[in-house]
């Protein structure tokens, strides 16, 4: 098994769950980085997704690819720059990939794609029918990439599936959730209202199971899924249950929306006096007022995914362990 993305945030986990298999484990390593001390049963290879001859390398003699490797950075300003790298590594590195694990006789490929792989639902809970265009640099990338793995699989019979992971929770997490973490830790967030918004997320256990399932499971060739913990929150809820993690009381008044917005937009204002295009506080503020619900009943129907975990059991090590750095 080839694992690209190995030392990330959710690749590390897989590997965890892979070394207990009685099964050879190869990990894609970027140029000048080490493999963890413990990945004793690990082969590392060497490479780069812009890199096909290494990647030809990396694939020889594998059965299934895990496809983690991938620019992140979902949220990054909507500049050119950053629009190029979105493509050239989340589109243009997975054709690549596909490419060599065509050519070395690879049997399987598991995508982890995105729900930026489409568009925003608005105010609607949407399982895998919901097909709207993404609209973000990285949401076109990852959709391109779902694309492209989806035709190989169809030319040459190669086993491939593509997950879509909601918002994904656990130590070691970087992004939103942490940010928010940490403002309520300093004080810096108001209470914030309940305007009936849910929001999806995921634990990275969970997703890993899910990864696990889509390679065991013939069922799974050729399929698109969504992956969530099945507990959507409001961003109330979300504030309630990070104070309360941090033992602090339920505020009794609340924020309004309009109020909120208000100052998103003068704090956006005035980043463009300072030279920053973007609507980074209003954005930030949609991240917590807005919807983006989806379903994953169809990966539990079909290949017996059932989630472990929610954020609430998993807040508590969050709040230790994401902020000792």
């Amino acid at each position: 098994m080839l694992v690209t993305g190995a030392t990330g945030f959710i690749g590390s986990r897989l590997i965890g769950a892979l070394q207990g298999r009685e099964a050879r484990i190869r990990a894609l390593i970027r140029p000048g980085r080490a493999m963890p001390p413990d990945w004793r049963t690990v082969e590392a290879a060497t490479g780069d997704l812009a890199d096909p001859v290494s990647l030809g390398r990396a694939c020889a003699e594998m059965e299934t690819v895990f496809h983690l490797a991938g620019f992140a950075h979902a949220d990054a300003g909507e500049t050119p720059e950053f629009a190029a790298r979105h493509w050239a590594v989340n589109a243009e590195g997975t054709f690549r990939l596909l490419d060599a694990a065509t050519a070395a006789g690879v049997k399987q490929f598991i995508f982890l794609s995105s729900v930026k792989a489409v568009g925003d639902p608005g105010p609607y809970c949407v399982d895998e029918r919901w097909d709207a265009p993404p609209e973000t640099p990285y949401g076109r990338a990852k959709r391109a990439a779902e694309q492209r793995v989806l035709a190989v699989g169809r030319a040459t019979g190669m086993q491939v599936v593509n997950l879509r992971p909601a918002l994904v929770y656990g130590p070691g997490m970087k992004g939103n959730l942490p940010k928010l973490i940490q403002a309520t830790r300093r004080g810096w967030l108001p209470p914030l209202p309940d305007t009936g918004n849910r929001r999806s997320l995921v634990c990275v256990d969970d997703v890993v199971q899910a990864l696990l399932l889509a390679g065991a499971h013939p069922a799974a060739a050729g399929q698109t899924y969504l992956l969530t913990d099945g507990q959507p929150h409001s961003g109330r809820e979300l504030d309630r249950l990070i104070r309360r993690t941090l033992g602090r009381p339920d505020p009794r008044w609340t924020m309004p929306a309009p109020v909120l917005y208000g100052a998103a937009g003068l704090a956006d204002g005035l980043s463009w006096l300072v030279g920053r295009r973007d609507r980074r506080f209003s954005d930030a503020l949609d991240k917590l007022l807005g919807w983006a619900c989806y379903d994953s009943a169809k990966i539990s129907k079909e290949l017996g995914y059932c989630p472990v975990w929610t954020l609430e059991q998993a807040l508590p090590e969050l709040t230790i362990v994401g902020w000792r750095k």
